[in-house]
């Protein structure tokens, strides 16, 4: 499962990166499920799970520490490429984030750093008015009660996978049935 070549476009700092050792555990049209380690050695942060909702134009992912305990649940604003040949993503990451914490408190955060990249022609009007709209839509979600159905992906991946239930699509939902 593991035929496809996902990259990590980030803007600030300029970089696209190759997630050669990210395990897909699921995928369909609309939304691909890894486990992952940090690349780079982080003091709490150690690993997690991310599922990327390519079409609402989010990514959920479940953090732990190295003890694997759950940080937060981290949401990161995206947009996509894909090309069918190479089967290659490219998803970058429109700056704006919002955090779950365990106790349910919600943080959004680096809109700062949103401004700043339209500002400075890192990213173009259109690409800020998406980033706007998608954390809009996944703010709404949040308000209204609905995360939980987004982090059943990450949660049943991840139960599957433990169970040695693979491949984990088994388990899941479908998109039109689990997300809101």
């Amino acid at each position: 499962m593991n035929s496809i070549r996902l990259y990590r476009r980030r803007i600030i700092p300029d970089e696209c990166v190759l997630l050669e050792d990210d395990v897909i555990l699921y995928r369909d049209r609309e939304v691909i499920i890894t486990r992952w380690e940090t690349l780079r050695p982080k003091k709490t942060l150690h690993h997690g799970l991310s599922c990327y909702f390519l079409e609402r134009g989010f990514k959920v992912s479940k953090f732990y520490d190295h003890e694997g305990r759950l940080i937060s649940w981290y949401c990161d604003i995206i947009s996509h490429t894909w090309d069918p040949e190479t089967d290659t993503y490219v998803v970058t990451d429109l700056l704006a984030d919002v955090i779950v914490y365990p106790d349910g408190s919600v943080r959004v955060v680096d809109l700062d750093e949103l401004a700043d990249a339209q500002r400075d022609g890192l990213i173009t009007g259109e690409q800020m008015q998406l980033a706007l709209r998608h954390l809009d839509k996944l703010l709404r979600l949040i308000y209204k009660g609905a995360f939980p159905r987004l982090q059943k992906y990450i949660e049943d991946a991840e139960q599957a996978e433990q169970a040695g239930e693979l491949p984990v699509s088994a388990s899941l939902p479908s998109p039109g049935e689990a997300a809101p």
